[in-house]
């Protein structure tokens, strides 16, 4: 039987003995961190808020196999924020439409959580009304017109079924319940409100596609609400796609398991511990951002420059800079490269390491 088919389904149950410890030290190092946080500039609060952001909105979709172009989220993000940065470049309509939701659930996150809010996140998510080549239904509930939704694995005639989502004739009847009980102030932590909700609605799974990224969405929401800010300085969704393997068998586990959510809330609760860990890092890395912006805002730098260095400044960006390496980025010639190369070097913001000819290469300034 799947979770569903148990008679007492979304009654829910949990043993809080083994929870307590886990969400009493949550709640202790969000306060830790939000203290933290709040003892800092605006700026900073800013790029922390603008880097976890992007995160999230990039590690949501890779979970679903979507790989977005992290530097079209974070310039769409920083427009709809109004941040100011350095190098900015043109978002697609999808990269905005996923934006959007993200931006609505946690800027947004007082408003209540109705089916036209669900129904406008999902239009932003698939503005051309297609999952990749296949037309689906979009801002509505799936109609299973091609059979029974499942989340399935293996070739064909091998399939293994992991899952297989609630009838289409009763997904208007468990979303109305889930939405009211979403928006009931009943009396619950609200970061295992967060848990119950991602668990609910990615079990109701009541679209032809995209319930995954929603219910992230919605998980955010939730915590945002629980931390009554819309300022977000850690992401769970980087922390689920670090362990996406154990994401999906706790998924799969507890939705062919009854109404008792003990093992999968105690996991939620470990992503949750372990994504605001990551933040630590995360600040250091912001520190040292808004440090070299500041000393590059004190000279004249042209476009090509300043695209180069936010690419140096991403996590991903692997090795040092070289001519070709800048050429090849900026969408330039050698010669162009080299003199933009010279003049960072001349300004103090790029320094030359070891190694003359063709093993010449230049890093970010140090100990800024």
């Amino acid at each position: 039987m799947w979770i569903y088919q148990h008679i007492d389904w979304t009654n829910f149950q949990w043993d809080y003995s083994r929870l307590a410890s886990k969400l009493s030290d949550i709640r202790y190092k969000q306060g830790v961190l939000l203290g933290k946080m709040q003892s800092l500039g605006f700026d900073v609060r800013q790029e922390a808020t603008l880097n976890t952001l992007t995160n999230d909105v990039v590690k949501s979709s890779l979970i679903e196999g979507e790989n977005l172009d992290t530097q079209e989220v974070r310039s769409s993000i920083a427009r709809r924020l109004g941040i100011e940065t350095g190098g900015l470049v043109p978002s697609s309509r999808d990269v905005d439409g996923i934006v959007e939701i993200m931006l609505d659930a946690t800027q947004n996150f007082t408003q209540p959580l109705t089916q036209e809010r669900l129904f406008d996140w999902h239009a932003c998510i698939f503005p051309t009304g297609r999952s990749g080549m296949h037309r689906i239904t979009v801002a509505d509930w799936r109609d299973d017109k091609n059979g029974a939704m499942q989340v399935i694995s293996g070739a064909i005639g091998h399939e293994n079924i992991h899952f297989q989502a609630p009838s289409a004739d009763i997904v208007q009847a468990e979303m109305d319940s889930f939405l009211k009980w979403i928006e009931d102030d009943i009396q619950i932590d609200l970061v295992l409100k967060a848990g119950i909700a991602h668990l609910w609605f990615i079990t109701i799974h009541p679209f032809d596609d995209g319930n995954g990224r929603i219910a992230r969405t919605i998980t955010d929401m939730v915590l945002a609400r629980a931390e009554n800010m819309s300022d977000r300085f850690y992401s769970l969704s980087t922390q689920i796609e670090i362990d996406k393997k154990e994401y999906y068998l706790q998924l799969e586990s507890q939705q062919k398991s009854n109404s008792d959510i003990t093992n999968w809330l105690s996991w939620f609760l470990d992503s949750v511990s372990q994504s605001i860990d990551s933040a630590d890092v995360l600040l250091s890395q912001i520190f040292y951002r808004t440090k070299v912006w500041d000393i590059v805002n004190q000279h004249i730098i042209n476009e090509r420059q300043k695209l180069i260095i936010t690419r140096m400044l991403e996590n991903n960006f692997e090795g040092f800079m070289n001519t070709s390496k800048y050429a090849k980025l900026a969408k330039c010639s050698n010669d162009s490269a080299l003199r933009d190369i010279q003049s960072l070097k001349n300004s103090g913001i790029f320094i030359q390491n070891e190694g003359r000819g063709r093993s010449t290469s230049y890093r970010l300034l140090d100990n800024c």
